[in-house]
């Protein structure tokens, strides 16, 4: 496949087709994908809620500054930080490791010391700052494989997290909602979808040395 082509073909889809519906199988492929994506230390302090229920959906949209994708999409992607990153968190994140690749202690304490250090003596706020940067790697990974896949988005930053918890209990799940991005099929009358994509030119962008 021509990932440059693909690339080119995508944009931030404005209308969707409501008829049109992704299949399970590629919806099995973005969650793998998503579970997939790199983080930082390995933590994954992420999970994606997949939302197909047409009436969440529509119940979302005034909290998505009237953003009629989040509707009509074929599935609402909700990119959502864990809130509780403490000793706990990390010490499980070290047995999943001794569980898969069956490392030793002595080998794996020291990383594991350092990082209980580490989010020891960080703040809530830069905690959960940390954590959504790594939301936003997941959401640029499942854009490029949307593409792929020939599967539109939309991703999105405009929306009320705080309405969003709520209708979803984020909060009793330690969650919170970070990011939006609406997946489907683009409608024949969305006029963005014949615009030329709009980038600097290359030179501009990339220094080679």
């Amino acid at each position: 496949m021509d990932i440059i082509k693909q690339l080119n073909w995508r944009y931030a889809t404005k209308s969707f087709n409501t008829e049109r519906i992704i299949s399970p199988e590629d919806i099995k492929t973005i969650t793998e994908a998503f579970n997939l994506t790199a983080t930082s230390y390995g933590l994954q302090p992420l999970k994606l809620v997949v939302l197909k229920d047409k009436e969440i959906q529509k119940a979302l949209v005034p909290f998505s500054f009237n953003q009629n994708q989040v509707a009509e999409a074929s599935h609402l992607l909700v990119f959502c930080i864990e809130t509780e990153i403490d000793t706990n968190y990390i010490v499980n994140y070290f047995k999943t490791v001794k569980e898969i690749r069956n490392t030793p202690d002595d080998i794996l304490n020291p990383f594991k010391t350092f990082l209980i250090e580490e989010f020891n003596n960080k703040s809530q706020t830069e905690k959960e700052v940390w954590a959504t940067k790594q939301a936003y790697l997941t959401m640029g990974n499942l854009m490029t494989i949307c593409a792929l896949l020939n599967i539109d988005a939309c991703p999105m930053e405009g929306f009320n997290p705080e309405d969003y918890d709520r209708v979803l209990n984020l909060k009793e799940q330690h969650l919170k909602s970070v990011l939006v991005m609406p997946i489907g099929y683009r409608s024949d009358d969305d006029f963005m979808a014949e615009l030329k994509k709009v980038r600097k030119p290359i030179e501009e962008s990339i220094i080679m040395r």
